[in-house]
């Protein structure tokens, strides 16, 4: 299915950190091999020694930032492939999509991790250990529940609220089905709710004297479109239709070769599009 980027940007991250969560620990550690016993004993770390929730929310809304860009490639590169004809099957198409993605993101954490000067064991044990206190560390669940949704765009696979102790958030009730007629149904309410609430947001930035061509705030435009905007268009979608992410993704994938269903989804990624630049939102 042809996604446009602005699309794929708010329909969009899964975590590849699979450390256990233990307690925070510091930023690189040194390399210096001079300190004696005693030293380690009395060793007392300063604050700005230990990975802090700022620090966790500042790099997982850099590689949220950086891989929606790799995501937005990947779409156009898919786009390409099938005007051109060549039609992948949806399997096929996930698998690599998935491990071009990967495959970025592994580049991606390193240049990241090496900005912010983390050691990636720590930065995972903090990220776990603050996601165990979320009602107290609100920020860190958005930020990496945010880029966790973006990986599950591509890969279909429900990873939005893992953890190593709890594992992924249980989805209530049997997998549901759609047809095709269900899917254009649901489809249409979701881009809509998705695109009324990103142009919302974005005259709400109007208003605040932001310049959204100023590339700071574009980013992060960005980043609380993809997360209010898609949180709003999934309630909408299960309170109207009774419709999980899980089974609409499930039910894209299973239909969008349907002329119908391909020709409903490329007008409301059209008209999307144009709502939002009358909006004066700049496109990826």
């Amino acid at each position: 299915m042809p996604s446009s980027p602005t699309t794929l940007a708010a329909v969009a991250a899964g975590c590849t950190l699979l450390a256990y969560g233990a307690s925070r620990l510091t930023k690189k550690p040194t390399t210096s091999t001079d300190l004696a016993l005693t030293d380690l004993d009395d060793e007392i770390f300063s604050e700005e020694d230990c990975i802090s929730a700022d620090d966790v929310v500042a790099i997982f809304d850099k590689l949220f930032l950086t891989m929606q860009n790799v995501v937005v490639q990947l779409s156009q590169q898919v786009q390409q492939i099938q005007m051109s004809g060549q039609m992948i099957p949806e399997a096929q198409l996930r698998q690599l999509l998935k491990a071009e993605f990967e495959r970025a993101l592994v580049a991606c954490q390193a240049q990241v991790f090496e900005e912010n000067d983390v050691d990636a064991d720590c930065l995972e044990e903090a990220t776990w250990e603050f996601m165990e206190e979320e009602e107290k560390y609100p920020k860190v669940k958005r930020a990496v529940e945010r880029f966790q949704k973006l990986y599950e765009s591509i890969s279909g696979e429900e990873v939005v609220g893992w953890t190593p102790n709890k594992g992924k958030t249980p989805t209530a009730g049997a997998k549901k089905e759609l047809s095709a007629e269900e899917l254009i149904k649901a489809a249409t309410l979701y881009f809509e709710t998705l695109t009324e609430k990103m142009v919302e947001i974005a005259k709400e930035y109007k208003a605040a004297g932001k310049d959204l061509k100023d590339p700071k705030v574009s980013q992060q435009y960005q980043m609380e479109a993809s997360s209010d905007a898609n949180d709003v268009a999934e309630e909408k979608l299960k309170s109207e239709m009774d419709i999980v992410m899980s089974d609409f993704r499930a039910a894209v994938d299973k239909h969008s070769r349907v002329p119908a269903v391909g020709q409903t989804l490329g007008m409301l990624q059209i008209k999307q599009q144009q709502e939002l630049m009358a909006a004066g939102v700049p496109m990826m």
